[in-house]
């Protein structure tokens, strides 16, 4: 076969993929999260089979402790998530409404006399800022509710994500040697380099850009909760899962603690302060020591593409999007930067005149 019409053989193939990753997007939600969930603990496996368990005895070992420590820890803190996103949707009126008194009292202070000029213009940025708020939030979190309580979703979920991952750890080794064996054999050590590129950059997401999250869930949950923010345990654990988002996850989580610590504790300056700190040291922490840690420069992408990654697939596949937009992103990137070294070392850009 023509290296063009592998080409276009190839490209067909992954159109049909996607087309129907897209028609199946809800169907598809728990072998997705099955089979990241089996990225993240093959290493777990691996290392329990050095004591010289088998694969599968392994793969079981390693999935019921797992399993366990998610399930222990969703059942403890997930009636409080739950019912501190309910009350911060129900109190956002009067939030907008105690920040619209902050903001008045410091043009007042600052403006004096001129602050009549510049009122309309704070009620308009207030207005469009929060306005909508209040019933979008409500409408959000009925939705988030009205999923989780749905009975196939729970199902699938609860029961196929871990056979999925299962499945998927013991036969980890034969599928790869498998998929090698269907590889054409002219290009196998590029694919092979390829798949080597791609893993590590999917391994920085899965699992170091995991581990930041967490920590970082655990400390902002811990130090708002210390403060006295109000709904911190929420707040805490939304900025460490937004986390893997460089900066923005913790930019929309200053924002809303910084909003709700202005409303809580105004006019007193120390415990808004202390917030602001919270989010400060939580920056460095994430720049200087975990990231470069656990992630390094292995995932290749800058914030810019994680945002234009997370808008597009979430358009198209919803959650499941959410969930595999960084990991195909990453991917994308391995690819092209091999296409872009092929093109620099190639006539074309040469301009060599054969």
């Amino acid at each position: 076969m023509r290296p063009e019409r592998q080409a276009m053989y190839w490209l067909l193939l992954l159109i049909a993929a996607s087309l129907a990753v897209i028609l199946l997007s809800d169907a598809i939600l728990p072998f997705v999260l099955g089979l990241l969930l089996a990225y993240a603990l093959n290493p777990l496996v691996r290392f329990v089979m050095r004591t010289g368990l088998p694969r599968t005895v392994a793969s079981s070992v390693v999935l019921v402790f797992g399993i366990a420590a998610i399930g222990s820890t969703l059942t403890l803190l997930a009636p409080v998530i739950i019912d501190q996103v309910q009350k911060f949707a129900i109190s956002l009126p009067e939030l907008s409404a105690k920040l619209k008194l902050v903001a008045e009292d410091i043009a007042r202070e600052r403006l004096g006399s001129r602050y009549p000029e510049f009122q309309g213009q704070i009620e308009m940025a207030l207005s469009s800022a929060f306005g909508n708020s209040s019933s979008f939030a409500t409408t959000a979190v009925n939705q988030v509710l009205a999923q989780m309580k749905s009975l196939w979703t729970i199902i699938s979920v609860v029961l196929v994500t871990p056979l999925v991952a299962f499945y998927v750890l013991c036969d980890w080794e034969p599928m790869r040697t498998k998929i090698d064996g269907w590889l054409p054999r002219r290009y196998a050590p590029t694919v092979r380099q390829l798949g080597t590129d791609i893993d590590g950059a999917i391994s920085a997401f899965v699992r170091g850009q995991g581990m930041v999250c967490l920590i970082l869930a655990l400390y902002y949950s811990a130090a708002l909760q210390i403060i006295g923010l109000n709904y911190g345990l929420s707040l805490g654990i939304a900025t460490g899962v937004l986390s893997f988002v460089p900066f923005v996850g913790w930019a929309l989580g200053l924002i809303v603690s910084m909003a709700v610590a202005t409303a809580q504790y105004w006019p007193a300056f120390q415990p808004i302060g202390l917030v602001a700190l919270v989010f400060v040291v939580g920056y460095v922490l994430d720049a200087f020591v975990l990231s470069p840690k656990l992630v390094g420069e292995r995932l290749g992408l800058p914030p810019v593409w994680l945002l234009l990654a997370l808008a597009v697939f979430s358009s198209l596949l919803g959650l499941v999007g959410i969930l595999i937009a960084v990991p195909v992103a990453a991917a994308i990137a391995v690819v092209v930067r091999h296409l872009l070294q092929v093109y620099l070392a190639s006539d074309l850009y040469d301009g060599d005149p054969e």
